[in-house]
């Protein structure tokens, strides 16, 4: 509220309709609907092309015989992914999201047109780095839309459940869409689909996303009120005058010490990542398995990659059962009582590694065999699909509740450590497949997830002690009580 007395323009009482989280539900749930869908469609730009692989390889004279040349496209879509979350996201949250959302969108769709129309190798190599990070910030934002209009409820957890699900399901459905394109028509058509499916969801975010940044909205009344009255009024941020350069180099230097400083953001960081990671090996393994025991087509290898999304819905499922456990425990909590416990994010991702995704990988290693039918090991693929959705929300899930203010720094340390895996995992999935087999391969990385599984465990018994001696947790709390 404006007064001459100290020239300080805020929310008009707790009941402002202008503020965020007095929105009608409606207008929340269209907004989080909305960025939810986007953050999926987007990430379907990742691995759509994977489908296309050798009809890539034979226009551009591309050889995999010795080393997977087809896939440096995705590895640099990651590696952008990675980068431009850290810069980019600081810059949205000062400048507000509505507009910066949508010219990230339209950067998007222009440098498709290259992808689309390549002429040589290196076109898609170079211009997918720029739909990679473009792609990495319109996902990435979707968790602070969520947290600028949802107060702390069952909504605003099924919401960040539901950006992590447009998340890994997107990837997961790329390579469905790719093959559906690609068995009626020219890989080019994978990228002209993308262009045109994003082009027609332009209208719709330009008429229905709106600013969702409470600064840049009382920064808006603050400058209605200067050019009206000609009152020198201002929001409380103006006055702070922090520059971009200290905003940049806190939101690139503080999630790196985290990650390398922090047990949990690092642990949690590899956790995830893995299973970001296999997300992405299975675009290729699943193409070497089907083809070579069941001589399966693209297009069949492609569709048969929709049964890892099957599972990642029952995870979304589940996930509403999680959240009635998590605020269950604040009965519970001695430590800051009437607050959820942080350890109780997990308590579903423990069935969900163990069963679900070390399961998972071993019934897929030692199903895969000629012998069998296709719908055996097929049967793995949900397991794995439920294991990595549950593992990545609870890791996303603790971070926000263990470090509280330093959540959006943790996180984009543990975002930076997925893309990378992304990026450099599937590299050896040709290799480690041809040289350890097909049940070897897969077995490996079973053993990976079962060594992974036992970090909720730990963090189950010994928590409360870990974050006692952390000092980001350890002030994340103080400041909560």
């Amino acid at each position: 509220m404006f007064t001459d007395s100290n020239a300080i323009v805020d929310w008009n009482g707790s009941e402002d309709p202008e503020n965020p989280f007095n929105w009608p539900i409606s207008k929340k749930w269209r907004v989080t609907l909305l960025a939810c869908f986007m953050s999926f469609i987007v990430q379907i730009n990742g691995t759509a092309m994977t489908s296309a692989a050798l009809q890539i390889n034979e226009r551009f004279h591309v050889s995999d015989e010795h080393f997977p040349h087809s896939y440096w496209p995705v590895l640099s879509w990651n590696l952008g992914g990675a980068a431009a979350p850290l810069f980019a996201l600081p810059l949205m949250e000062h400048f507000g999201v509505r507009w910066s959302y949508l010219f990230v969108y339209l950067f998007l769709i222009i440098f498709i047109v290259p992808q689309a129309l390549a002429q040589n190798f290196a076109t898609l190599v170079i211009t997918r780095i720029i739909t990679g990070g473009c792609s990495g910030v319109l996902a990435n934002i979707t968790s602070g839309i969520i947290s600028d209009i949802w107060r702390d409820s069952k909504s605003k957890e099924f919401g960040t459940s539901l950006f992590i699900w447009g998340l890994l399901a997107g990837l997961s459905t790329g390579p469905v869409i790719g093959s559906v394109v690609l068995k009626f028509s020219s890989w080019r058509w994978i990228f002209i689909s993308h262009m045109i499916v994003y082009s027609t969801f332009a209208p719709l975010l330009l008429l229905c996303l709106p600013e969702v940044r409470p600064d840049v909205i009382l920064s808006k009344r603050a400058k209605h009120i200067r050019n009206t009255t000609g009152k020198p009024a201002y929001t409380k941020a103006e006055f702070q005058s922090i520059t971009l350069k200290a905003i940049m180099l806190e939101n690139v230097v503080r999630p790196t010490r985290m990650l390398f400083t922090e047990s949990v953001v690092f642990s949690f960081g590899l956790w995830s990542a893995f299973c970001v990671g296999t997300a992405f090996i299975f675009t290729q393994s699943i193409a070497q398995i089907y083809t070579r025991l069941y001589h399966w087509t693209c297009f069949e290898t492609g569709i048969v990659q929709s049964v890892i999304v099957i599972g990642e819905v029952v995870g979304l499922l589940a996930s509403i059962y999680q959240d009635r456990l998590y605020f269950r425990s604040a009965s519970k909590n001695t430590e800051n009582p009437g607050r959820p416990i942080p350890e109780a994010r997990l308590y579903l991702s423990i069935p969900g590694s163990l069963v679900g995704l070390t399961t998972g990988l071993f019934w897929y290693a030692w199903t895969s065999n000629p012998t069998l039918h296709w719908l055996i090991p097929t049967f793995g693929l949900s397991f794995i699909g439920f294991g990595m959705f549950t593992v990545v929300t609870a890791v996303t899930g603790y971070i926000m509740d263990a470090y509280s203010k330093y959540a959006a720094s943790a996180i984009a340390g543990v975002a930076f450590l997925e893309n990378c895996f992304a990026a450099i995992l599937p590299l050896a999935t040709q290799s480690m497949y041809t040289t350890l087999g097909f049940s070897g391969a897969s077995s490996f990385l079973g053993g990976v997830a079962l060594i992974l599984s036992f970090i909720p465990l730990v963090l189950q018994s010994y928590g409360r002690e870990i974050r006692a001696r952390s000092p980001f947790m350890r002030e994340a709390s103080h400041d909560g009580v």
